[in-house]
């Protein structure tokens, strides 16, 4: 990489490095704006809806990743105990319920203090991160939800694994 690459590189906005990611994997997205892109991505369990904010005053790009999932108020506590449990478990993000629609979503963000831009392999590591989490604790909120299980069990049955064939 030449000098002239590597400080073009850095004047590349975040949400341009999202919409080639966007592009390169025939995602459906949407620019609503100079500072957000949304991208629809189709998951094992639901439809992901990606929404990737350049946030200017923090210098940081947020990531949202909401799914088609909606809790009644009478199972909000659940969920919450749930989420609570699931983001003891988790490293990077972490999920929230939004009370006053009841929509569950992940969030992440990428800071880049300091007039730093965005890697591709950046922008792909926090949408994975953001997918696999969603893709891992989907199961959990349903039985939550559709089976009535308090969220430790529910969390136990999700992360269960199998081995070998049956």
């Amino acid at each position: 990489m030449s000098l002239t690459d590597f400080n073009d590189a850095r004047r590349m906005s975040p949400l341009d490095v999202v919409e080639q990611l966007a592009t390169g994997n025939d995602w459906s997205f949407e620019r609503a704006g100079e500072d957000e892109i949304n991208i629809l991505i189709k998951g094992r369990w639901s439809d992901y809806q990606v929404s990737f904010t350049w946030m200017d005053d923090l210098e940081a790009l947020h990531l949202a990743c909401a799914f088609e999932l909606k809790v009644p108020e009478r199972r909000r506590a659940e969920v919450q105990q749930l989420i609570a449990q699931m983001n003891e478990q988790m490293w990077v993000g972490h999920f929230d319920l939004w009370p006053k629609d009841g929509m569950v979503m992940f969030r992440h963000a990428l800071v880049l203090s300091g007039g730093l831009g965005a890697s591709d392999e950046q922008c792909r590591s926090v949408l994975s991160t953001a997918v696999d989490a969603c893709e891992r604790y989907f199961p959990a909120f349903q039985f939550v939800l559709w089976a009535g299980k308090p969220a430790r069990e529910a969390l136990d049955a999700a992360m269960f694994e199998t081995s070998g064939e049956a």
